[in-house]
């Protein structure tokens, strides 16, 4: 079974900064991207950033150039460092993996279950 770990919400004043981890466990094949999405109550939950394997990232327009997504592939973790947050930012986030469990041929989807972020104006 494949779990993922989620740590490093909480409340920060606007301009401040978060660094949120995600840990994949259990008996993990490979790992191919790592993610994170953020809903707000009532609203679809959407792509915040992600990186593969290979290590390109792909970030939503409204975090770019303040937000960065790093992964330890040797402890299949993903992070992401918030900068620069703002009110609007305020969500839970979900860590997203495509993985491979070691008992499967194909990788899945697996979600965290959720971390809060609320920044204070």
């Amino acid at each position: 079974q494949v779990q993922l770990l989620e740590s490093g919400g909480g409340l920060v004043q606007a301009g401040g900064s978060l660094r949120l981890s995600c840990a994949a466990s259990g008996s993990i094949s490979s790992v191919v991207t790592m993610g994170w999405y953020r809903q707000a109550p009532g609203k679809q939950r959407e792509l915040v950033a992600r990186i593969n394997n290979n290590g390109n990232t792909n970030y939503a327009d409204s975090v770019k150039g303040r937000f960065t997504i790093s992964r330890d592939n040797a402890k299949n973790t993903v992070y992401l460092q918030m900068n620069s947050l703002k009110p609007e930012d305020a969500d839970v986030y979900y860590c997203y993996g495509l993985v491979r469990p070691s008992s499967d041929r194909w990788a899945r989807d697996y979600w965290g279950q959720g971390t809060h972020v609320t920044v204070s104006s």
